[in-house]
């Protein structure tokens, strides 16, 4: 019997799951594939001790299954400590799609993709993400139950981008309290990378808050609309990571923090909505620490958009959804002061909390 010898290369595709850099004990990942609408997704369900994994399901054009798994892993994973550390009775999940959202998209993909989540009877409970809309979730509701963020028209919470915002403001607030000794954000320079829903209502926020406002984005025409609306700086050079600004916000897609930018930063604050802002958890939280760059972890300040999908489940209204959304302020300035007691770096201290719950509940379910 010949036995074949695997180079690396070979080895990890023989691994494609398991063997994954971002695989971090998942309980399920499912792969779904139809033909007729050219469907291609998978589904991410990281961790259910708390609850039914809820996340939402991104649509973007990856360049290889390899990426798109990648994100998967790292997305469904932040779900389950985003949702620990907020409160909510709920386990960590997401979904993607591989394809062009503005040409690949139809109903019935959108209504396929349903079934796939509807067969795993509400261990995945979707929402919406980068590159579906309230409407997508309306059509995938046609089909299923397990869905969160459908219209207010249908009896939803509606868009949670405006929620996230808002949270990611809380955060940036709470960062600067801690940073400058003052919360207020007047005549404090903010670049936000990234102007979509999410990224506009916190230019809008700052905005009103006096605050001087940067954008950056890949779409022109969007980075006009933005500055027109509401006052904002296009950021006209080519490194936006150099800015010397007081805080930079990522909005956009993730690990933009890594080797080649982090020593280029000269924000004194990061706080942003983009899911795993961290390349390297561990290294580049460790630099910003010793930089003495504040950064308030991402799937605490960005979680007000599952507060607000959460209502539908629990059945509170848009009153209860603020105010959950707005003690994120209050948990980010303690996240702060445990990392600086404890000499931990704050992705670390959130981290921490947010296992310590998990396993307390898991502890509980065993007895």
């Amino acid at each position: 019997m010949q036995v074949d010898v695997l180079n690396a290369k070979e080895l990890e595709k023989a691994a494609p799951v398991f063997g994954q850099l971002s695989f971090d004990n998942h309980e399920q990942v499912v792969f779904c594939n139809d033909k007729d609408t050219g469907l291609k997704a998978i589904i991410g369900i990281h961790n259910t001790v708390l609850g039914p994994a809820l996340g939402g399901t991104r649509m973007w054009n990856y360049t290889s299954e390899w990426e798109a798994l990648n994100d998967v892993l790292r997305l469904s994973r932040g779900m389950t400590f985003k949702s620990a550390i907020t409160g909510l009775n709920l386990g960590g999940g997401k979904a993607v799609i591989i394809g062009d959202a503005k040409t690949q998209k139809t109903p019935e993909l959108m209504r396929r993709f349903g079934e796939f989540v509807h067969s795993l009877s509400g261990k995945y409970i979707t929402a919406e993400d980068v590159g579906m809309e309230t409407e997508d979730m309306d059509t995938i509701r046609e089909v299923t139950p397990y869905v969160t963020g459908i219209s207010e028209a249908k009896g939803g919470a509606g868009n949670p981008s405006p929620v996230t915002a808002y949270g990611v403001f809380m955060g940036m607030k709470a960062a600067a309290k801690f940073k400058f000794g003052d919360d207020n954000l007047e005549d404090r320079s903010v670049l936000v990378q990234g102007i979509g829903h999410v990224g506009e209502t916190l230019v809008e926020h700052l905005t009103q808050e006096g605050a001087k406002v940067y954008i950056s984005d890949i779409n022109e025409g969007r980075l006009q609309e933005i500055s027109k609306k509401y006052g904002a700086i296009i950021f006209e050079e080519e490194d936006v990571y150099s800015a010397n600004v007081d805080i930079y916000a990522p909005c956009a897609l993730g690990a933009t923090i890594n080797d080649d930018t982090i020593e280029r930063l000269q924000a004194k604050i990061i706080a942003g909505a983009a899911n795993n802002q961290l390349a390297d958890e561990v290294s580049h939280g460790k630099i910003l620490q010793e930089k003495g760059i504040v950064y308030a972890p991402d799937f605490l300040i960005n979680a007000g958009g599952i507060i607000n999908v959460y209502a539908e489940l629990e059945n509170y209204g848009r009153k209860e959804i603020m105010r959950k959304t707005e003690n994120i302020y209050n948990t980010t300035l303690q996240i702060f002061e445990t990392a600086r007691k404890r000499d931990l770096t704050t992705h670390f201290a959130a981290l921490e909390i947010a296992r310590q719950r998990i396993e307390e509940r898991k502890n509980l379910n065993l007895k």
